[in-house]
């Protein structure tokens, strides 16, 4: 069996990012910096206070992990993926995808699609591509 869990970079805002991530979807945070790292002496001086790891771990039982990039030299920022979330309510859905598209980008506004009844996909302040998709109500 295999549990998918993103794993996302930043650039010097991972727990700020984390701590918002947490405050629109809930759940239990759980941040490390490399000052208070058993690796504290391999780190490029003046990181103390970067992360270097986080995890949230949400209330449906997913996990999204994340650290700051400072090992990168030309940290590219984020492409190529979104962050899937799914929700079991359109209510909730939409609750989540206004907070997070507040200050970001929305691709795709929320709203009922052929495979899902609400659906958006966005880009938050922070860059993280996001969709989020909620389940057909229950008759």
């Amino acid at each position: 069996m295999a549990i998918s869990e993103p794993y996302l970079l930043f650039k010097d805002n991972c727990a700020e990012a984390m701590r918002f991530y947490q405050s629109v979807l809930g759940g239990k945070l759980d941040v490390m910096t490399y000052g208070d790292s058993p690796a504290k002496e391999h780190t490029p001086p003046g990181n103390d206070d970067k992360v270097i790891h986080a995890r949230l771990e949400l209330p449906g039982g997913g996990v999204i992990m994340a650290s700051d990039d400072v090992m990168a030299t030309n940290y590219q920022g984020m492409n190529g993926f979104y962050v899937s979330l799914g929700f079991l309510s359109v209510d909730e859905g939409k609750r989540a995808f206004d907070a997070l598209s507040e200050g970001g980008t929305v691709n795709m506004p929320f709203g009922a699609t052929f495979w899902s009844p609400g659906f958006g996909m966005l880009v938050d302040k922070f860059g993280t591509p996001i969709m989020i998709g909620s389940a057909p109500e229950k008759q």
